[in-house]
């Protein structure tokens, strides 16, 4: 069979209600960092005797003339509508068409209005099944591996359909979080509370095999289980010569010396953290067990002593924010001297508990699943408006990433000794943040 795997562009949508300006496709067009990994999985379990290509809308098009059996696509909530538009010009022409990823797990009705079959959670260990069905002519409404896939089994990615400049690339050496914020799907799925490890050897492996010298791992968190993250360190200090990013917990990075040690042996320069919140009240509101505020401080000069940088993430619009979170946020990443940060609006995505929350009280505002891109206000608050709440998230955005704040940042990183790897990547970043972000939210 030709198999098409799609990753939808929601700037080419006909319908969706949030497009991007200038420059935001720009960045979309030149972005060479961090690829996908669901369809370079998913073509490593394919039998070799069907033929499979990829399009990524980002930076190819889809040639709808092409002749496929069938077309795969997963897609984020915000990308949604675009793969309803993909999915339903290519069941026009006759192809077979397979819509998966968090959304449609999420609400696989109504995915299943636009496919042929829907695939709910994790893939790789019914795809063999699917596609062997669809062969037979007996492909189902819905799929679904009642167990995760062991991810011992599983093959390295295929990154050769990728087709595209890969700068920085991705690894996974676990899957699933034990925790259950309110606001992430991960954590409150089936498979995803489910957290499993691979094979050191395995992560080792494929690294050694990937080009690029710089790889960010997509681990829902390298802190959940300790002594499995420094076995992988361990390894990776004798046997790769790469740098990496992890993303961790609070609770763990602020007390455990060896890991930090042993990390930034192992080539890491980067500690990835979900604050979220500097309010305990937000944090305990939405089941961020992890954090407690009063660590935030020392975990920060830990990761700086040891010589790595820390991206920090941080939300708005919980209902225990007060009015001056905005404010008392950016005096706390300015006093930890944190490196670099994404801002978010509390979004409640379907499949979480936060959405059936607001849902129940009868605040969610839109379905419009275009505008659930973290940059929007899609349910209606408590403590602001949504006017105050994007007047006040703009604002942040233009004082962090003012050229006079990121230049006080690079210097303080030099001045720590830190910045000893590719520091044009740090003020690269932080540029085009500013741009990048400001163009989503100007309207």
């Amino acid at each position: 069979m030709n198999i098409l795997f799609v990753h939808p562009n929601p700037d080419l949508s006909k319908t969706g209600g949030d497009k991007r300006g200038f420059f935001h496709k720009v960045i979309g067009k030149m972005n060479v960092l961090c690829p996908p990994l669901t369809f370079p999985m998913l073509s490593a379990v394919t039998p070799r005797k069907h033929k499979v290509e990829m399009v990524d809308e980002c930076h190819q098009k889809i040639d709808f003339e092409k002749d496929y059996d069938l077309v795969g696509i997963t897609a984020m909530t915000h990308e949604i509508i675009r793969a309803y538009e993909i999915a339903d010009e290519f069941r026009k022409r006759g192809a077979k068409v397979v819509i998966g990823g968090p959304h449609a797990s999420a609400l696989p009705e109504e995915a299943k209005q636009h496919a042929d079959s829907v695939v709910i959670g994790e893939a790789e260990g019914i795809w063999f099944k699917l596609l062997e069905d669809l062969e037979n002519g007996r492909l189902k409404s819905f799929y679904f591996q009642k167990k995760p896939p062991d991810l011992t089994g599983l093959p390295a990615p295929d990154r050769n359909i990728l087709n595209r400049l890969i700068l920085v690339n991705g690894v996974q050496s676990s899957r699933g979080c034990p925790y259950r914020c309110k606001y992430c799907f991960v954590g409150n799925s089936t498979h995803g509370r489910v957290f499993r490890k691979r094979p050191v050897e395995y992560v080792t492996g494929e690294i050694k095999r990937v080009r690029q010298k710089l790889i960010n791992f997509y681990d829902t968190s390298m802190t959940i289980d300790t002594e499995y993250t420094k076995t992988l360190c361990k390894a990776l200090k004798e046997e790769v010569n790469k740098k990496f990013i992890f993303l961790g917990n609070i609770n763990t990075l602020c007390k455990d010396d060896e890991l930090l040690k042993l990390s930034r042996e192992a080539g890491c320069i980067q500690w990835n953290i979900g604050f979220e919140s500097i309010s305990q009240e937000s944090l305990r509101e939405v089941n961020k067990n992890t954090n407690k505020v009063k660590e935030y401080y020392k975990a920060v000069k830990k990761i700086h002593d040891h010589g790595m940088f820390v991206h920090g993430f941080f939300m708005f619009g919980f209902d225990h924010d007060k009015r001056t979170i905005f404010e008392d946020t950016l005096e706390f990443i300015r006093k930890a001297e944190i490196d670099s940060a994404d801002f978010s609006i509390l979004t409640p995505f379907p499949g979480t508990p936060l959405y059936d929350k607001l849902l129940k009280e009868g605040r969610i505002l839109t379905k419009d699943w275009s505008r659930y891109t973290y940059q929007n206000i899609v349910f209606e608050p408590k403590n602001f408006t949504k006017e105050e709440i994007l007047s006040e998230y703009k604002k942040l955005h233009r004082i962090f990433y003012s050229y006079h704040e990121i230049a006080k940042r690079f210097v303080k990183a030099i001045r720590r000794g830190i910045l000893n790897f590719h520091p044009f990547l740090f003020m690269i970043d932080n540029v085009f943040t500013r741009f990048y972000i400001l163009e989503r939210i100007k309207s």
